[in-house]
């Protein structure tokens, strides 16, 4: 026979209900998951915003007990469950969808029900009693959700860009590493995928992780502005049900609990309608989605073929690449970043759109940008590694193959046309189109410069930097 579960009742503005006697989370959390059935997006899956919540009602805790309005005992309390958030239990206790109506309210008291449950353990009481602990009275005080939920989600993106950057970095050093490896090796080089002039695959690859080595000061730039809160700003940025000095005493405490220099708003009723730190960060991530969407088009493209399209590069082997057609391997995981970048991309639109439908003192759908940016940053690291580990960091060159294409170009031409003039260069590229024979040997054959200033010019060496040579054409 199945034991009984047992439950307790609890009671909002809407009515009671029962809940499992040990459940962590209570009414307003169950009316949300009750409600908002929309996607599978759970809190519990975002261990930042988590913390970040943590992090405000630690700190929310420390400036209403300084100020008198918390025990020693419920301070204590509400602290150390803070805490065992902080070191990552209790994160199963988060269940309500992220994208959710209502502001931010259902998340908040998410938090204050599984806080408040929390520490009413650590004093000894059991979940649910909440005249020792109230998710309301007590984690809650001198909050509103739009204080609280926002300040949280700053806290949370601003550690994400941390635990985001050493990806980016390290993809881009190993860009730099193949660059190295590369970079006595000839090839074309392509304008509207057209034979342009010749360079090194070295450069190429430096190219690749020069631009990704410069988002990491946009990123940061556009990050900084999370360490700005308006917790304090209560409902709508006048500081209703709080005391003077709460706010300030707050952010003192997040500052020692995070180790960052967070600040507070100069205006908080500006700030409490305003989004556009979200928007700023994920305007910064779309750029690198679209550089890391470049790269991994330029990656399909010199490694395409193998033998009936560039071939200039392999890329590691990963997986049968059709069904039906047996030999095949294909780009699978350049692909696959390039799909992370258009959903980056296409979250930025929502955020963008998000961002825009704020009215009057508040914005309603800040659930929505808050699930965009986070799930953004989370792809991108994946999707950094991915690419390092199962791409970059397996690429090998086809020298030989770029050399003979590097001679039988027609872009070629363009290096001797300092030396030749316009009209020679002009007249020997349309021979040469026309004939399918090699600028190199028509050159030559036509006596307008010998063959050691013809191997002079055509050096490796001297085709991808600017070079002085005295060198004139005979004719």
């Amino acid at each position: 026979m199945e034991q009984e579960t047992k439950m307790r009742s609890e009671h909002d503005l809407l009515g009671k209900m029962e809940l499992p006697a040990d459940s962590l989370y209570g009414i307003q959390t169950q009316r949300c998951i009750d409600n908002f059935s929309i996607s599978r997006f759970k809190l519990e899956y975002y261990p930042a915003f988590i913390n970040g919540l943590a992090y405000t009602k630690m700190a929310a805790a420390d400036a209403n007990h300084q100020l008198g309005l918390l025990t020693d005992e419920q301070h204590k309390a509400i602290t150390a469950a803070c805490k065992d958030i902080l070191n990552g239990k209790y994160h199963e206790a988060f269940p309500v969808d992220m994208i959710q109506g209502g502001a931010g309210t259902s998340t908040n008291m998410n938090a204050n029900e599984v806080i408040a449950n929390i520490a009413l353990m650590h004093m000894g009481h059991k979940p649910g009693e909440y005249e020792f602990c109230s998710p309301h009275d007590h984690v809650n005080r001198s909050q509103s959700t739009n204080d609280a939920y926002p300040t949280a989600i700053h806290l949370g993106m601003y550690a994400s860009h941390l635990a985001l950057v050493p990806h980016l970095k390290e993809l881009a050093a190993e860009f730099r590493k193949r660059g190295d490896d590369f970079a006595n090796i000839v090839k074309m080089g392509r304008t509207q995928l057209e034979d342009a002039v010749p360079m090194t695959l070295g450069q190429t690859f430096y190219g690749f992780a020069s631009i990704l080595e410069d988002e990491l000061l946009h990123l940061d730039e556009a990050a900084e502005d999370f360490l700005t809160v308006n917790l304090g700003a209560t409902a709508i940025g006048t500081g209703i049900c709080s005391e003077p000095g709460y706010a300030e005493k707050a952010i003192d405490a997040l500052c020692r609990f995070t180790g960052w220099k967070v600040k507070l708003a100069k205006d908080l009723v500006g700030a409490t309608s305003d989004t556009s730190c979200m928007l700023g960060y994920m305007s910064a991530l779309k750029r690198v989605a679209v550089k890391i969407s470049k790269i991994s088009n330029d990656l399909r493209l010199l490694a395409s073929g193998p033998r009936c399209g560039l071939g200039e590069i392999n890329l590691p082997a990963r997986q049968p690449g059709s069904s039906i057609m047996p030999g095949k391997v294909n780009p699978v995981i350049p692909e696959v970043v390039s799909q992370v970048a258009y959903k980056v991309i296409g979250n930025e639109l929502c955020v963008t759109m998000a961002g825009e439908a704020s009215q009057m003192e508040l914005n309603a759908m800040e659930p929505v940008m808050a699930q965009c940016c986070f799930e953004s940053v989370d792809l991108l690291a994946n999707a950094f590694d991915t690419l390092r580990t199962l791409c970059v960091e397996g690429i090998t060159a086809n020298p030989e193959h770029c050399r003979r294409e590097v001679r039988n170009s027609i872009g070629i031409v363009t290096a001797l046309n300092p030396y030749i003039g316009y009209d020679h260069s002009t007249n020997i590229a349309k021979k040469a189109l026309e004939t399918g024979r090699s600028v190199y040997d028509l050159v030559l054959e036509e006596g307008i410069l010998t063959q050691e200033d013809l191997d002079t010019i055509l050096d490796p060496g001297n085709m991808i930097h600017p070079v002085k040579l005295d060198i004139k054409a005979r004719k």
